[in-house]
């Protein structure tokens, strides 16, 4: 995070560089790297009070500097906040590289339009990311082959992995190094397990799954960043049931369908909307197998759901 020299002269004047991890009811846990023999080094931390007067407030992930209080204790102040390279709206967390949105491959099926949602949200957000399909230690060759011919051409690079045996994982681990990642995912699909085997000391709580309903409780109640190596982070996120998207106009929302662009350029109509227009590349290339049904399915619902919202 800092030059080493910068940072051994700063902590003899009693301050130190580090990064927010968690924020919950006023007080920031700042993780400032790992001792040999004490582990990892986390301060509790309050904001001083020249960040309300700029109406400045520290968020999950930034890179900070801090004042040391009581060594012994792991107690400082958060005195400056460093340059953010981006901040996201939701969920509020600063300096994220990319997004892992996992679902499971089966137990609970796949909700397609809320993973629409998440890839929609995140790509407003302007982060790339990585689709992890969990569970395929009990799923059928079958149900993987759907999911991969659903969303080949998204854009987005595809991954499937079982928590409970390893299976994909040391790819997803390879794909994390030196980022830090937010996760997000519906309820019982396994994040907390995934984030347990890249960081068996993370101690989460995985929570058991429903029989009745098929859901997972929810387990995460706040925004958390979990190191996993030097400058490798994930950020967990509160599960969602649902997602509304950002404001956006109806007419943009084809863009977020990058399967769609190579055959625009085929539809009689500028400015084609691919649902009921004549001369419709895009419905051709969807009826001759080239575009995922599951995919423009999706795009139909978002769609109308934009229309209505417009309209009211």
């Amino acid at each position: 995070m800092r030059d080493k020299d910068v940072a051994r002269n700063s902590e003899e004047d009693g301050m130190i560089q580090g990064k927010i991890i968690k924020g919950i009811a006023g007080f920031y846990y700042v993780y400032a790297g790992e001792d040999a023999k004490e582990g990892d080094r986390v301060y509790e931390c309050k904001a001083k009070g020249i960040f309300r007067k700029e109406k400045k407030k520290p968020l999950v992930g930034d890179n900070v500097w801090m004042e040391v209080l009581e060594e012994k204790a792991r107690i400082g102040n958060i005195i400056d906040i460093l340059p953010r390279h981006n901040e996201l709206i939701r969920p509020a967390v600063a300096n994220i590289d990319q997004a892992l949105i996992i679902f499971a491959i089966v137990k609970p099926e796949p909700n397609f339009n809320l993973l629409d949602r998440f890839l929609i949200m995140m790509e407003q957000q302007g982060l790339s990311s990585i689709i992890c399909f969990n569970k395929q230690d009990i799923a059928e060759k079958a149900e993987k082959e759907m999911l991969q011919r659903a969303y080949a051409s998204c854009g987005c690079r595809i991954l499937f992995v079982s928590a409970k045996d390893g299976e994909g994982m040391e790819e997803l681990r390879t794909l994390l190094r030196e980022k830090t990642t937010a996760v997000a995912g519906p309820s019982g699909v396994g994040k907390s397990s995934v984030i347990n085997y890249l960081n068996p000391k993370a101690g989460m709580e995985t929570g058991e799954i429903s029989r009745k309903i098929d859901r997972g409780r929810h387990t995460t109640r706040h925004s958390e960043i979990i190191t996993l190596q030097e400058n490798t982070y994930i950020m967990d996120t509160p599960g969602f049931t649902s997602l509304k998207l950002f404001s956006m106009e109806k007419e943009d929302l084809h863009k977020y369908y990058r399967e769609f662009a190579e055959y625009e350029a085929g539809c009689r109509f500028l400015g084609c909307a691919h649902l009921n227009e004549p001369d419709c590349e895009v419905k051709r290339a969807l009826e001759e197998g080239k575009i995922s049904r599951v995919r423009y399915k999706n795009y139909k619902a978002l769609y109308q759901e934009l229309q209505e919202r417009k309209r009211y």
